[in-house]
């Protein structure tokens, strides 16, 4: 997952994010069924083509690189997870849940320690 979109866009869902994606990975867009029951857009984890090309147009500066995810953040990343994951096709899928599965791991070992 090359950009998320963070906690500015809850509420906002401004979609000027949507009218420059070349690859059109931002979504729900206005026309889509779910649109006005989300509180914030998403952005396709497998569909991204990490052009950048929403994060300028942002206007609640909420689109980041994942990897500059403020920490502040940190903690929207699982649920930013979540989203991606009920978007992403079997594959991708798979590799949320090794991901999931290694984190807990880690954190139970921890614990024992």
């Amino acid at each position: 997952m090359a950009y998320v979109i963070a906690e500015p866009c809850i509420g906002t869902k401004d979609t000027a994010c949507v009218d420059v994606c070349p690859v059109d990975c931002i979504h729900p867009r206005k026309d889509e069924a779910d649109f006005e029951s989300e509180t914030q857009l998403y952005i396709h984890p497998t569909e991204c083509i990490d052009c950048g090309a929403c994060v300028p147009v942002c206007p609640v500066t909420a689109i980041f690189a994942l990897e500059d995810l403020p920490e502040k953040w940190n903690s929207f990343t699982p649920m930013l997870r979540r989203a991606a994951f009920s978007m992403a096709g079997p594959k991708i899928r798979a590799q949320y849940l090794t991901i999931d599965l290694r984190e807990s791991l880690i954190r139970a070992l921890s614990r024992r320690a």
